[in-house]
């Protein structure tokens, strides 16, 4: 299976194994992925993120997390900035999502943050998804 775009490829990922409450799904890693998903865990949305070996080839395990109700702690993932038209903002102009209640994350010259992040550190940059 060839991957043109490794980010959406993750993100995919997630969404689909989130859509039908699998506990846990597996990512191909790279430093991007693991970033993502660290933010993802720092804000609560996946329970935990561990690196497992297979087959000489290194991924990202994911464990989602439920309500007790089996209800979902995330909602909906997209994708802004993609590899044929990249969405870049400045630190005036990082966007909220649902009025807060979401979350952007977004890829500045220190790194993968939150929109709540680079807004505290001024700084703008690539919008790489939203999350709610």
């Amino acid at each position: 299976m060839s991957r043109v775009d490794a980010l959406s490829d993750f993100l995919t990922r997630v969404r689909n194994a989130n859509l039908v409450f699998h506990d846990s799904t597996i990512a191909p890693y790279s430093e991007m992925n693991s970033a993502l998903a660290l933010i993802l865990k720092k804000q609560g949305y996946v329970g935990g993120v561990s690196e497992i070996i297979r087959d000489n080839r290194k991924y990202l395990k994911l464990d989602l997390k439920y309500t007790k109700t089996r209800g979902r702690y995330i909602t909906g993932l997209k994708r802004i900035s993609l590899p044929g038209r990249r969405i870049y903002v400045k630190k005036d102009a990082v966007p909220r999502v649902l009025m807060g209640a979401g979350m952007a994350i977004i890829s500045t010259p220190q790194g993968l943050m939150t929109d709540v992040q680079a807004r505290k550190e001024g700084l703008g940059g690539e919008v790489i998804c939203f999350v709610w």
